[in-house]
């Protein structure tokens, strides 16, 4: 198996939701399940629905919300001569 380390930055809100679906998933397979594993499948189950609108349109959302703190942050750097 290839494997590549990846970064990830995530809102508060989402982590803890993740967090709370391993809590479920460790009590309903009766299996140690990290969040790193969590993490995992929603990317793979993700990725094999990439057909769906509902996908396209949060991939959209997290694009714009990219471009806004870039351009916020292009903005606030101090101009020099």
């Amino acid at each position: 198996m290839n494997k590549t380390k990846v970064l990830l930055i995530l809102t508060q809100d989402v982590l803890d939701r993740a967090r709370v679906l391993a809590g479920k998933a460790t009590a309903a397979l009766k299996l140690p399940v990290s969040l790193q594993i969590v993490l995992r499948a929603l990317i793979e189950v993700g990725l094999k629905q990439e057909d769906r609108a509902v996908l396209l349109a949060n991939i959209e959302d997290q694009a714009k919300a990219v471009r806004l703190q870039r351009s916020a942050a292009r903005r606030a750097e101090p101009r020099g001569n």
